[in-house]
């Protein structure tokens, strides 16, 4: 095993990372870049290096620096987290001939299947379904326009360098063809440097569901089980769960099947996670793999109740495969919340500022990724991901009974952020009911938060609680001087926050109960 590791990531994904090394007797370390001075990770690791400035052009995606750093502290592997380095080929292969491990996929298949056209390729090869599309980039308009037109809309273009919802376009008619695919182009081009696109019939309605697969160098794989993920807005997943409340046994071994057999297509090594698309008659598509750890990998740890950071950790130091298909357990329910710095009732604009209060949820399954601390500054140099709120449960029910204890618990002052939308999530009866797909958020206005019985309520008495209540900086779950719900809903007054007095004792409840559960929504 690896006497020393360096973690070339921020936030909560480098705690993650930093824990499994100071549990299996590692030394660890941490680069960062100069917003990031104070960040918990820095302080967490036996040793930390400043990369830069605060731009990730100037610290996080500088491999030259990171690799100088790897090199002066002795660091044998690098783990690259997710975002930033973590699915450049070009990052892998520069660990490779710098003698370093990296601790994921080999770069040539982190390149085959970076490419979306030559992943497509792959799979139809290896007898894996795909959604109906092209298995090259699309060159021009005219071209596209005939194709989708051949396949019939609506159709999706997408990046074929991509992922995470960049470069994509859902296009429902051929009068709305030529714009998208110029500004999919232009996303593409701007998010990875290749402007290529190509076409995929959208699937109406799907479910999005993942299966986390582990292979060692040796050719051996095994799946861990599925993910649901179709709760996402704009194609960022914000809340997944195991198992699906779809799944069923049968299914479940031919999909993990189908998953097995696209990483073995593929030549791919350690943790990554197989994407599909599942429509309404339970027949699914390929989408795409993640070469990498996924932000909702503690979904899957929790129902198995294996630590894949530490096996990303074994298979990287070169271990064979220690599980085979029939020892990978499915314990119970889990379900993770994404806790960003933005505002659901802004659009999810993004929030930053400095956190003046964090107070976090515990008690019986529940875990808590999180990369803020009080007094430290949440800019916008990064992605807006500031911590995962996981629980687990026996039951699909219990499940989500517990993530609304634990999301009531959950006080953050001096952002915004989507704490309240996990809230609603968890109270529709859509979502408990497991009727749900991928176009979820946009069928669910977020106007729809003046339905909810205790918002009801609160706009019925607010005019009497805003005369009341002094004004003080900040609110739960998001602060910057905007307090609860103005009288109408989604409206706010400036600086309503906890305090005053109300003569009637029955009010004085209403607003405490009002300002502990939805402060600042």
């Amino acid at each position: 095993m690896f006497k020393k590791i360096l973690v070339a990531n921020r936030g909560e994904i480098a705690l993650r990372v930093l824990r499994a090394c100071r549990e299996m007797g590692i030394r660890s370390v941490a680069v960062y870049s100069e917003a990031d001075r104070i960040a918990p990770h820095v302080r967490y690791a036996d040793e930390a290096y400043l990369l830069g400035g605060p731009l990730p052009a100037d610290s996080y995606l500088r491999i030259d620096r990171i690799l100088e750093v790897a090199k002066a502290s002795g660091a044998e592997a690098i783990h690259p987290g997710y975002g930033f380095l973590a699915e450049r080929p070009d990052f892998a292969k520069a660990c490779e001939e710098a003698g370093i491990v990296f601790i994921g996929p080999n770069s040539r298949a982190m390149a085959l299947l970076g490419s979306k056209t030559e992943a497509r390729r792959t799979m139809v090869a290896a007898g894996v379904p795909v959604i109906p599309g092209m298995d090259r980039g699309c060159e021009s308009v005219e071209e596209g326009l005939a194709f989708a037109e051949s396949i019939g809309f609506p159709i999706m273009l997408k990046a074929a360098a991509g992922g995470g919802g960049k470069g994509m376009r859902a296009v429902s008619s051929s009068a709305d063809f030529p714009a998208a695919f110029t500004n999919a182009r232009a996303e593409a081009l701007s998010a990875f440097g290749d402007d290529t696109v190509f076409i995929e019939k959208q699937i109406v309605g799907p479910r999005h569901i993942e299966f986390q697969i582990l292979c060692d160098n040796y050719g051996s794989a095994v799946h861990l089980n599925e993910r649901e993920c179709s709760i996402q807005r704009r194609h960022q997943k914000l809340v997944e769960e195991s198992p699906s409340a779809i799944m069923t046994p049968e299914l479940r071994a031919r999909m993990g099947g189908v998953a097995v057999k696209a990483a073995l297509a593929s030549g791919y090594t350690n943790a990554g996670t197989v994407e599909f698309l599942v429509d309404a008659n339970r027949d699914f598509y390929f989408l795409e793999v993640n070469t990498r750890l996924q932000v909702e990998h503690p979904v899957t740890e929790m129902i198995t109740g294996i630590d894949l950071v530490k096996a990303q950790f074994a298979v990287s130091a070169g271990e064979k495969l220690w599980l085979t298909q029939e020892d990978i357990p499915l314990n119970g329910s889990a379900i993770e919340a994404r806790i960003c710095a933005e505002d659901p009732y802004e659009g999810f604009f993004p929030s930053s500022g400095e956190v003046e209060l964090l107070i976090e949820p515990a008690g019986p399954g529940v875990r808590m990724e999180s990369g803020l601390r009080e007094g430290q500054e949440v800019s916008l140099f990064y992605d807006p991901l500031v911590a995962k709120l996981i629980v687990w449960a026996e039951t699909r029910d219990q499940a989500i009974a517990r993530m609304r204890r634990a999301l009531s618990e959950y006080e953050i002052y001096g952002i915004k952020t989507t704490i309240p939308f996990h809230e609603l999530v968890m109270a529709d009866e859509a979502f408990i009911a497991g009727d749900f797909d991928t176009g979820y958020i946009d069928t669910k206005k977020l106007d729809e938060v003046q339905k909810h019985p205790t918002l009801a309520m609160v706009a019925a008495v607010s005019g009497v609680l805003l005369a009341e209540m002094p004004a003080t900086s900040g609110g739960r779950k998001g602060g910057n001087g905007n307090g609860g719900f103005a009288a109408g809903g989604r409206g706010r007054a400036q600086g309503v926050a906890p305090g005053g007095s109300p003569s009637d004792p029955w009010m004085a409840a209403v607003r405490s109960d009002m300002l502990r559960r939805w402060g600042n929504a």
